[in-house]
């Protein structure tokens, strides 16, 4: 509260001598604690100049807010490790997004209709966004004993179901405008180089700022991919990727690429998943285990694992702090400070430092929402 300090005095502190530091009493707590004003601007020295007098404890009086709690129904399920190791709560409650949200693209298999991701999606009229058939349907088509069938629709609803609607899941983002960008063909497992780098040039194009890659390769080379990507952070995108899910030394391409933000998984124990691939290029850990997310089927759910499901989670606190950003300061942050941002917030893991198996540490959006050093300078 401006102007206004909480005293412990010592014995014989008199109400005259408060006064005569400018400290006029308002009201007394149990134990002696006051509450006194102090004219705004002036609390550090007013609170030192009440020790000289022989105050026993001065402090601010400070301000705390309620969490921001979406009514989604099966958000109770993701809050351990949305909120208890993320701290999504606090983040949203500086942002959810809405105020000035980034275009997200999500290059994956495409997605399916599903009532939790509607209003999230955006479908931008007269554009191929299935670019491996360049049709404008960016709809999943392969079957069901296919091992990727509904994996773009379950990433995207990690990044950006529809929240606080009160049915299904909550998203990361609130307010994301996710574009949908198909690379797979349907019924192939693999998506080419030549379609992802397609993708990534329309989302350029489009102007997108975030852009999921919940997809890789180990032990690649692929100069014309690397191109790609360093096209779009040169036009301003922020590059996020899943590390792999062999388990062992050697993140997968592209996430090794440099300026890539490559995500490894967690799991609620904040130990790595077994599954996940680590290495020296590993930028940060999120939750990967068990994540709850949208299943094809206009109303179904269930539990997936993997590094695919941990990068949207790092690509979505990206979005709430480029929202956060832009809207206070009316232009988009670079990819290089969005970087610096989430590994000097990241919450360590493992030994002290960056090491190959955490990278920078946990992403936490609580600190990301409310550092002024490296986040909001």
């Amino acid at each position: 509260m401006p102007g206004e300090l909480l005293v412990v005095p010592r014995p014989g502190l008199s109400v005259q001598t408060l006064r005569s530091q400018g400290a006029e009493p308002q009201e007394a707590l149990p134990r002696g604690l006051l509450r006194v004003k102090v004219p705004v601007g002036q609390e550090e020295a007013k609170a030192q100049a009440l020790l000289r007098a022989g105050a026993q404890y001065v402090q601010p009086n400070y301000l705390y807010r309620p969490l921001r709690t979406p009514n989604d129904p099966l958000y109770p399920s993701q809050r351990p490790y949305l909120n208890g190791l993320v701290g999504l709560e606090a983040a949203w409650d500086r942002s959810t997004g809405r105020g000035c949200p980034p275009l997200i693209a999500v290059l994956d298999t495409g997605i399916f209709p599903h009532e939790d991701f509607a209003v999230s999606k955006y479908v931008p009229q007269g554009v191929n966004l299935d670019v491996a058939a360049d049709d404008p349907d960016p709809t999943d088509g392969q079957r069901p004993d296919w091992d990727s069938y509904g994996h773009g629709l379950a990433v995207a609803s990690v990044l950006g179901a529809d929240t606080n609607n009160g049915r299904g899941i909550a998203g990361v983002t609130w307010g994301g405008y996710v574009i949908p960008i198909k690379v797979f063909q349907d019924g192939i497992k693999d998506a080419s180089t030549w379609d992802i780098a397609k993708g990534l040039d329309l989302a350029g194009t489009l102007g997108v700022k975030v852009i999921n890659l919940s997809l890789g390769a180990l032990g690649q080379s692929d100069n014309v991919l690397a191109s790609a990507v360093a096209r779009v952070r040169a036009g301003g995108a922020v590059v996020v990727a899943a590390s792999g899910n062999k388990g062992t030394p050697g993140v997968y391409f592209p996430a090794n690429l440099p300026g890539v933000i490559a995500v490894g998984a967690v799991a609620g124990d904040k130990t790595r998943a077994g599954f996940s691939s680590y290495g020296p290029e590993l930028s940060l850990v999120a939750p990967g285990v068990d994540l709850l997310v949208a299943f094809p089927g206009f109303s179904s759910y269930g539990l997936e694992s993997g590094t695919s499901f941990a990068s949207p989670i790092v690509a979505g606190v990206v979005a709430l702090y480029m929202s956060k950003y832009a809207s206070e300061r009316r232009v988009w942050p670079t990819p290089d400070q969005v970087y610096q941002c989430l590994i000097r917030t990241a919450e360590d893991l493992g030994p002290p430092g960056r090491d190959d198996e955490y990278g920078f540490g946990l992403v936490r959006a609580d600190r990301v929402m409310a550092d002024t050093t490296y986040c909001f300078p």
